[in-house]
């Protein structure tokens, strides 16, 4: 059997988001997706590039073709190969395109005092009955943190950091985390962007805040140039079009800064964008629709940047898992089309755990001033020694490690969970591709609610998908269950499994 692109990518030092595309030879295609990274700046220089056996294996060429292919670029002056170092990207005596200019930002405005920081995706309701198994969606697990790694990375840099890390900090971010993410997100996401484009924040419930904060920044930039209906001061206005399905959370809080939310029907492609009309922004998880889990189809992903540019309109780009993808390689993020027109927020609270309350903004030029402004003079949200703490995760090496390390862990878990309804509930599909934390169990209609009860009876906690409709749509309803394979210990793991099955199992659930 072959092995699967997760297994070898386990065993590669880095991820390297590449598309191979137009007419000729995979070996020519490979050499222009090479010089157009590294043209771009996606690939800075000295970053090392797979072997040859594990590029080969994560595209699907033969380990020929990317010797060759690199060999052809070492003779070209854009790679160096040096025994015992590996394939490194050149040094260059000038970067290849010039750096963006940071936007001045506007007078700042006081930060507003921080709120309580809210958990990561929506979880259930109190239940009266004791809860043995937590399969609620929307938590790695929290045995995965790498500890050792982490106190190694934030003891360098507490040992390194100069002091005037020990001071205000920056609203825009450390520099250092800004320049590793810029590199990272450029290599294993194929985002294009500059350091001084990213703004440093707690999460993504923080960017919608600042992003759509009312009474903030200077209303210039983005807020004037999308049109009225909005209140002076706010980066972008509404309404804003969602997915159908998504996380209540983010709806209330777009409502209490005044955005009207319209929701998007969804079917197996993704959102239907081609039902944009006259909104201002919409907000998409293009990897991995939240939470039933499809991807953007590529049409779509392309016919809606089109809109945004003919609408004079932005995309926000919600990239809350796109590093775990188990069936091929991740999708590159919707950002890489358009960074003009498209703004991706991420975070760690996946990748890395919701305790370490980082996150970040990939923004247009246009959008920096008013969102720096919108957080204030002094950075109040993200602790800056974990900023630097994250910024060495990622330089050493030990985040793309970390991640490998899960994704392995999780595809594994997955697996087991398909394979066991399989056997135990053959009338349960589980939907979406294979990614992320989370699966959709499509159940028959009219029996989520007791489904959700029949968890509840066998100790699991989990989330009905109703939970996560938007109460505006039109799109038919679908009964299921959004199952988080990743919550529970890994010791814990096979008897929730047990506990799930045996409320699943046919007779198990009555119809309501």
């Amino acid at each position: 059997m072959a092995e699967s692109w997760v297994n070898y990518a386990e065993r590669i030092g880095s991820d390297l988001h590449l598309e191979l595309s137009g007419p000729g030879s995979k070996r020519a295609a490979l050499i222009g997706a090479l010089r157009d990274a590294v043209r771009s700046g996606r690939l800075a220089p000295g970053t090392r590039l797979p072997p040859y056996r594990s590029l080969a294996a994560d595209l699907g060429v033969a380990r020929n073709t990317v010797a060759d292919a690199y060999a052809e670029l070492v003779a070209e002056g854009w790679l160096t190969a040096r025994q015992g170092s590996g394939t490194r990207v050149a040094e260059r005596t000038r970067p290849l395109h010039p750096a963006v200019p940071p936007k001045a930002p506007a007078p700042p405005s006081p930060p507003a005092p921080p709120s309580p920081a809210p958990p990561p995706r929506a979880r259930a309701p109190h239940r009266s009955r004791p809860t043995l198994h937590d399969l609620r969606q929307g938590t790695p697990d929290a045995s995965g943190f790498p500890r050792s790694a982490w106190l190694a990375s934030y003891r360098r840099a507490l040992h390194q950091a100069p002091n005037e890390v020990f001071g205000p900090g920056d609203p825009a971010g450390r520099p250092e985390l800004r320049a590793a993410l810029a590199t990272y997100l450029a290599r294993a996401r194929g985002v294009r962007t500059e350091p001084n484009r990213i703004v440093i924040c707690s999460g993504f419930a923080h960017a919608l805040r600042l992003l759509f904060k009312s009474g903030s920044g200077s209303g210039s930039g983005s807020g004037s140039g999308n049109g009225g209906g909005g209140r002076r001061g706010q980066t972008l206005r509404g309404p804003l079009a969602v997915e159908s399905y998504g996380l209540p959370f983010h709806r209330e809080l777009l409502a209490a800064e005044g955005v009207r939310t319209v929701p998007l029907p969804l079917d197996e492609h993704g959102a239907r964008v081609d039902r944009l009309t006259r909104e201002r922004a919409v907000l998409l998880t293009p990897a991995h629709q939240f939470p039933t889990g499809g991807p953007l189809h590529a049409e779509r992903r392309a016919a809606v940047v089109d809109w945004a540019r003919a609408r004079g309109a932005v995309v926000l780009e919600d990239d809350y898992d796109g590093e775990f993808r188990y069936d091929r390689k991740p999708v590159g993020a919707l950002q890489s089309l358009d960074p003009e027109r498209v703004i991706l927020i991420g975070s760690v609270s996946k990748s890395l755990s919701p305790a370490v309350r980082l996150g970040w903004m990939v923004l247009p030029e246009r959008y920096v001033g008013d969102v720096l402004a919108a957080k204030g003079e002094r950075e109040a949200w993200a602790s800056v020694l974990d900023q630097l703490a994250l910024a060495d995760l990622i330089v050493s090496g030990s985040y793309d490690r970390h991640v490998r390390r899960m994704r392995q862990r999780y595809r594994g878990r997955r697996d087991r969970l398909v394979a066991a309804l399989a056997e135990r509930a053959p009338h349960v599909e589980v939907s979406g591709v294979a990614a992320g934390l989370h699966a959709v169990l499509r159940l028959p209609p009219g029996t989520e609610r007791s489904a959700v009860g029949a968890a509840v009876r066998h100790g699991v906690a989990l989330d009905g998908l109703a939970e996560f409709r938007h109460p505006d749509t039109d799109m038919p309803a679908h009964d299921g269950l959004v199952v988080g394979y990743a919550t529970p210990p890994e010791h814990a793991y096979g008897a929730a499994l047990e506990a799930l099955c045996a409320a699943l199992a046919p007779g198990g659930t009555r119809v309501s």
